[in-house]
C-alpha cells in the first residue's frame, strides 16, 4: 500500500488536498536530480523503491521517478492516471529528433482530465493544465500552452517573445514496459547526458528556476526568472556545499576523476 500520508508530509501537506495543490507542492518540495545515474547506479522505477528514496530518503529524482511517484499518490486518492512517453524538444537543434526520454501524466478525476508533469527540471510546469490543446496558462509569470501537431500534442512555453516547444507526445498512452526501456537507456547508456553529466534543479515558491549543471561543458549555477537569466561558474570544490544548502541533497561530492560521488 502506498503511504499517501508520508508522501504528503514530504511535500509539506496533510489531510486530503486537491490534485492541484499536490502538483504545485511537489514541484516546490522535491528537487530534480540525476545523482544516481551520474554515480553509475541504474534507476529503479519500483514504487516502493521510489517512496523509500524520495519520500523517506528525502532525495529527488528525474522525470520517470518523479512522475511515477506522483501517479502512485494520485491513484491512492482515487484518480485514474495514464502515462505518456514524450520527446524533449526544448532548445533542440532544428530538425533534431530526440528519443522518447520524458514522461507525462494524464490524470482523470471528477470528470476532468489533467496534464500533469512534475519532472521536467527547470522547465517543469508548476500547475496542472487541462489535458489536450489549450491555453495559454499563466503560472507565476510563465506562460504555457498545449497545441496539436498531427497525432501528437506539444507543450510549449513562451521564451521571450516566441513560443518554444518543450516536448511532444502521442495521444496514445505508453505501457509500463516501454517506460522501463526508456528509463534503462536514460540511466545506464554511456551516451545519455544523465549518465555522463550532472543536472540538479529546483523550483522555489517564487516560481524561479535554479539549476546546477555541467551539460554545457562548464559547471554552472543558473538562475532563471521571467525577466532573465544569470549564470555563475562553480568551483567543483563547492559542489557538496551547494547540493546540501541549495538543493537539500547532502552526502555527495565531486570525486578525484571529476565525477559526482557519494561521500563515504
Amino acid at each position: 500500500m502506498f503511504d499517501i500520508d508520508a508522501y504528503l508530509a514530504r511535500i509539506g501537506l496533510s489531510g486530503r488536498p486537491s490534485l492541484a495543490e499536490i502538483h504545485r507542492s511537489h514541484v516546490h518540495a522535491i528537487p530534480f536530480e540525476n545523482l544516481d545515474p551520474s554515480c553509475g547506479r541504474a534507476v529503479s522505477l519500483d514504487v516502493d523503491h521510489l517512496a523509500q528514496k524520495i519520500v523517506h530518503g528525502r532525495r529527488g529524482g528525474y522525470c520517470f521517478e518523479q512522475n511515477l511517484l506522483l501517479k502512485a499518490a494520485y491513484e491512492a486518492l482515487g484518480a485514474e492516471v495514464e502515462t505518456y512517453l514524450a520527446r524533449v524538444r526544448w532548445r533542440a537543434p532544428a530538425g533534431a529528433i530526440r528519443p522518447r526520454a520524458h514522461l507525462v501524466l494524464g490524470v482523470r478525476s471528477e470528470g476532468m482530465t489533467w496534464h500533469a508533469d512534475v519532472g521536467f527540471g527547470g522547465g517543469t510546469p508548476l500547475e496542472l493544465m487541462p489535458f489536450g490543446p489549450g491555453g495559454p496558462y499563466e503560472q507565476s509569470g510563465w506562460l504555457f500552452r498545449i497545441v496539436e501537431e498531427g497525432p501528437e500534442l506539444v507543450l510549449q512555453r513562451l521564451d521571450g517573445v516566441s513560443w518554444g516547444d518543450v516536448y511532444s507526445f502521442s495521444k496514445v498512452p505508453s505501457p509500463f514496459v516501454d517506460i522501463e526501456t526508456s528509463n534503462w537507456f536514460v540511466s545506464t547508456n554511456p551516451s545519455s547526458p544523465f549518465v555522463s553529466g550532472l543536472i540538479i534543479g529546483r523550483r522555489p515558491s517564487d516560481g524561479s528556476v535554479e539549476i546546477l549543471s555541467d551539460w554545457s561543458g562548464a559547471l554552472l549555477l543558473t538562475r532563471e526568472t521571467v525577466e532573465g537569466m544569470t549564470k555563475t561558474a562553480v568551483d567543483p570544490r563547492q559542489v557538496a556545499q551547494i547540493l546540501e544548502t541549495s538543493f537539500g541533497l547532502p552526502g555527495f561530492q565531486i570525486g578525484s576523476e571529476g565525477r559526482i560521488a557519494r561521500i563515504e
